[in-house]
């Protein structure tokens, strides 16, 4: 950063000194609190995804998710990938360890579609199942409360050169076969499941700004240069297959799998506060739409049986 002026130097000292005392103010405010001050059910814990924790990206059976294409194509700053990242295919014991020590009492993790069935759809690979239940076991013997999320940006890179993964219908059936092997083969200790961690972020990034797998859009959107997509259309497209794939995968849980394993199905949409600047209608207006093509976006579908009318009204 380059300063213009003393006035620039004196802003950003004074931004400087504000987050250092918050941060010791924090810290010092957070000593004042034990498990105690919350209640019994109240559940502490941490998560991750697959791409950012297991690596082992090519070893015993696991095949390209279009997140590791995406990173391999050079999208990701500074040339990152997942190919070892974390290393918790073969260090999961040492981080469960970890886990018990830091107190969690629960751990989120998302299961690699392109390791459990390599190709999208077809054989299960048994070494990602010998991988998972161990981890589980783990996990549970630990003390540690398994919550498994079943897709987290990184669906296989077969489905989307076959037929264009979430553009497509045809991904809806493939996600449920692949969500019934989750359920039947995990089930009996994962009482907790996510079906699709934050489609709002995965449309958007994914098929609007082109700064996430698999990298669609189109201009004057793309944050990235890109040579497929369409920015005005795939992203409806793709979040409407989420939520039909969503609601397969719950259907499924609930007539197959509900009263023997008494777990609980959801989905993760990604959400913050959304004010008006101002008290005029324009602004409150303004901030209603915003939360319609975010939140609503996906929560009314869910909840109401279709989509925020001011989407409709403004997308067609």
């Amino acid at each position: 950063m380059v300063m213009k002026n003393n006035k620039e130097l004196l802003i950003l000292v004074i931004i400087t000194l504000l987050l250092l005392l918050n941060l010791v103010y924090g810290v010092h405010s957070a000593e004042k609190y034990t498990r105690h001050d919350f209640p019994i059910d109240f559940v502490f814990g941490s998560g991750t995804s697959a791409y950012q924790w297991e690596g082992a990206a090519d070893e015993d059976g696991r095949t390209p998710s279009v997140w590791d294409t995406y990173a391999h194509d050079g999208y990701v700053h500074g040339g990152q990938n997942g190919d070892v990242a974390c290393d918790g295919y073969h260090k999961y014991k040492e981080d469960v360890k970890l886990m018990v020590e830091t107190g969690l009492e629960a751990y989120r993790f998302s299961i690699s579609w392109s390791r459990l069935i390599p190709n999208g759809r077809g054989p299960v690979n048994p070494k990602a199942l010998e991988f998972y239940n161990n981890f589980i076991n783990e996990l549970i013997n630990n003390g540690i409360q398994p919550h498994a999320t079943l897709h987290n940006f990184d669906f296989p890179q077969a489905l989307e050169d076959e037929y264009g993964g979430w553009l497509s219908r045809k991904i809806i059936r493939d996600f449920t076969n692949y969500a019934d092997v989750c359920f039947r083969e995990f089930g009996d200790r994962v009482c907790h499941w996510i079906t699709i961690n934050e489609p709002n972020v995965l449309s958007i990034g994914g098929y609007d700004q082109g700064n996430d797998p698999p990298h669609h859009c189109s201009p004057p959107f793309c944050l990235e240069k890109s040579k497929r997509g369409n920015s005005t259309t795939e992203p409806y497209l793709a979040l409407h297959h989420i939520l039909l794939a969503h609601s397969s995968a719950v259907k499924l849980y609930r007539t197959k799998y509900k009263e023997k394993q008494n777990g609980f199905v959801g989905i993760s949409v990604y959400s913050f506060g959304i004010f008006p600047n101002t008290t005029t209608e324009k602004d409150i207006l303004a901030s209603q739409r915003a939360r319609d093509f975010y939140i609503g976006w996906v929560m009314e579908p869910l909840l109401l049986g279709d989509y925020p009318t001011s989407m409709k009204k403004n997308a067609g």
